[in-house]
């Protein structure tokens, strides 16, 4: 179609478009690769097939948003089909052979699936910019006390306005260029439906008229990619091709909230966390150029929500901007976070779980947290009296270890000293063991393994906390030694019993750490949730329930540590249900529950300053069910829910599923 003038101009147009393409693209595999840490290709590969099926289903954007989410569908799965279309296109320009012309199923399906894709794309695309220019919903922009790159306060309209504008020019240009061609040809392709009613309306035009046409089209269409091609690597448009890497390389984890090992016991690591970019994984660095810029992860971040200055998705927008304005790896963290959004962080892992490019935001803000406590000795002062508390008593209330079986005085609970070849180890946990109010839910769960006749133990004053809040608080030291302490005694336990052991826990948190960190350290177990075991041993007939007529009506919140970061969602429900409870779902539920506000060693000081307090915001969700309970399997959502409900006016009652199961025992 093109002639050889037109040949000459377009190829050297497009090698000096390659050229500064290949510059910007050059710059991000040079940062990432600056990153620490190497990829794990063994893992990556076992991940192929499912990596391929995310992308196609466009997996986890249907979680949320609906109908943005379908409309970004059919622009993505539309340029699934013109990568093809384009080629196709460039080689009909070069060398005059058309596939549209072809006959057969193949030429058919081609041409059909080509105009589906480019009305879907050019359909999609207004809806998109109505959404963004004229609505301008405020989830695509973030409040003006949130530390986001002045560049980027401007700079993301502008760069939306430009990839839409190229997408629009390109796909509208290419299907008038091929109404033109049909027109010239005088064809009606009735599998061409909407390109052949468009090229109807030219059919009185001059032959000479639709033929410059559809030279001019050819231009425009593929010249927008040429001419957009340098461009690109700056654009936000690069997660087309990072976002794929990105969930593709990602390093395997056993849960989103696994947190990377550090080994203590070398003394040449001088550097611990992120005191600036360059202290981050490689991954965290291509986080910033899978980033989409969609918000998603600030919509559900529940520091945010309740108007807190953090905001996980302006921390990847930030780094990002750095890199695209000069900067480099040398750039402090806390230049592109502030301290105080550090530290407002609850690692619910709501942003990780809902991103849909496998960005990992709360990762990066740990690893500033574990500068800030490691290196420089800054974190809430708040904390100290929880640190204290777990290195000289091996619990966060410094509650003295000798008083760690007072909660079970009244009780039968076997200790391992007692029992020395359980089936079951229950692993108490610190809030079950100090707090007065947690007791209840270790008193209630004693009682129903107790009527079940489970052969279990406990390890008394040997069960030392899991360090959980010293981690997520950032002091790896504290969380290091208790970690290798409590695996020595649990690999004697459980590796020298006779039995499979395993091991149940009433706290998600102890669940999470023993399960998914633990290993790092040695420590290879099988862990389950108090709800776990309770549904087990109703399906059994282990133990009988009595249920009245008079159904009691619970709402159930879900601990992040046990639904969003393990996948325990069913096990409490079918407990409560067992139980002849009601259950009436939150409207932010399973894996998209909203965080009680304790999580992060928040549980230990002070939220910063917002519009109103997590658990605050989490229990007015609940009050909306009408639900006379609030039942819950963690005992620091217990803590946060009570206080939410005492603060409130009292009304509502907050129990754990096994003081709800135990009190209906037969």
């Amino acid at each position: 179609m093109l002639t050889t003038i037109e040949k000459i101009i377009f190829a050297i147009a497009t090698l000096v478009s390659l050229y500064f393409t290949y510059r910007g693209v050059d710059r991000i595999v040079k940062l990432i690769s600056s990153g620490r840490g190497r990829p794990d290709w063994k893992a990556a590969f076992k991940r192929i097939p499912k990596t391929f099926a995310k992308l196609i289903s466009l997996q986890p954007v249907f979680r949320f948003r609906l109908w943005p989410s379908i409309f970004h569908a059919m622009i993505a799965w539309g340029f699934l089909v013109f990568l093809v279309v384009n080629l196709s296109d460039l080689t009909y320009g070069f060398t005059g052979f058309n596939i549209l012309e072809q006959t057969g199923v193949f030429g058919d399906v081609y041409r059909l699936f080509a105009d589906i894709a480019n009305v879907a794309i050019l359909l999609g695309m207004v809806i998109m910019v109505i959404r963004r220019f004229a609505l301008r919903p405020a989830v695509l922009s973030t409040r003006k006390t949130t530390l986001l790159n002045p560049n980027a306060r401007t700079g993301i309209s502008r760069d939306s306005a430009i990839v839409a504008g190229f997408i629009i020019i390109h796909n509208a240009s290419r299907y008038l260029g091929e109404s033109f061609y049909l027109a010239l040809n005088g064809v009606r392709d009735s599998w061409q439906p909407t390109i052949s009613a468009v090229a109807a309306l030219w059919s009185g035009v001059n032959a000479n008229t639709l033929l410059i046409g559809e030279h001019a089209m050819f231009w425009l269409s593929l010249g927008a990619v040429v001419a957009f091609l340098p461009y690109f690597p700056y654009s936000k448009h690069i997660h087309l091709f990072v976002a794929p890497l990105n969930i593709w390389m990602k390093p395997q984890r056993r849960s989103i909230g696994e947190l990377n090992y550090i080994n203590l016991d070398d003394t040449s690591i001088e550097q611990f966390g992120a005191a600036a970019m360059k202290d981050l994984h490689w991954e965290q660095v291509m986080d910033a150029y899978a980033c989409i810029m969609c918000f998603r992860c600030q919509e559900v971040c529940p520091a945010y929500n309740t108007g807190k200055v953090l905001s996980p998705a302006a921390l990847e927008i930030n780094k990002r901007y750095n890199f695209n304005h000069g900067g480099g790896m040398d750039v402090p963290m806390l230049d592109l976070i502030s301290e105080e959004a550090v530290w407002a962080c609850t690692s619910c892992g709501a942003c990780v779980d809902i991103c849909p490019v496998g960005n990992e935001p709360m990762r990066d803000i740990l690893e500033v947290r574990r500068n800030l406590s490691m290196m420089e000795s800054k974190f809430p002062k708040q904390l100290e009296n929880a640190f204290k508390g777990m290195e000289r008593n091996a619990n966060p209330w410094n509650v003295s270890q000798a008083d760690r079986m007072k909660w079970a005085t009244s009780l039968n609970v076997p200790t391992i000293e007692k029992n020395p070849e359980p089936e079951i180890l229950w692993w108490v946990g610190c809030a079950a063991a100090t707090d007065a109010r947690a007791q209840k839910t270790a008193q209630a769960f004693a009682k129903i393994l107790n009527a079940a006749g489970v052969n279990y133990a406990v390890l008394g004053q040997n069960e030392q906390c899991t360090g959980d809040s010293a981690r997520r608080a950032g002091r790896e030291d504290i969380f290091f030694g208790l970690a290798t302490a409590n695996v020595e005694i649990l690999n004697e336990v459980v590796a020298g019993s006779s039995r499979q052991v395993r091991i149940v826990t009433t706290c998600p948190h102890c669940l999470h750490t023993i399960k998914n960190e633990y290993p790092a350290f040695g420590g290879n177990y099988k862990v389950i949730h108090h709800t776990q075991l309770i549904n087990e041993l109703v399906a059994a007939g282990k133990i009988q329930l009595s249920v009245s007529s008079d159904r009691l009506t619970v709402t159930f919140h879900d601990p992040c540590y046990l639904g969003r970061q393990n996948k325990i969602i069913d096990a409490p429900r079918e407990d409560l249900k067992s139980a002849g409870l009601e259950v009436i779902e939150m409207p932010r539920n399973s894996s998209k529950s909203f965080c009680c506000g304790a999580g992060g060693a928040q549980m230990w000081k002070e939220e910063e300053n917002g519009t109103s307090r997590v658990n605050a915001a989490r229990f007015a969700e609940a009050k909306t069910t009408g639900a006379e309970t609030v039942a819950v399997g963690c005992p620091f959502c217990l803590t946060m829910m009570s206080d939410a409900s005492k603060a409130d006016d009292g009304g509502i009652q907050v129990r754990d599923v096994a003081e709800l199961v135990a009190e209906r025992l037969k």
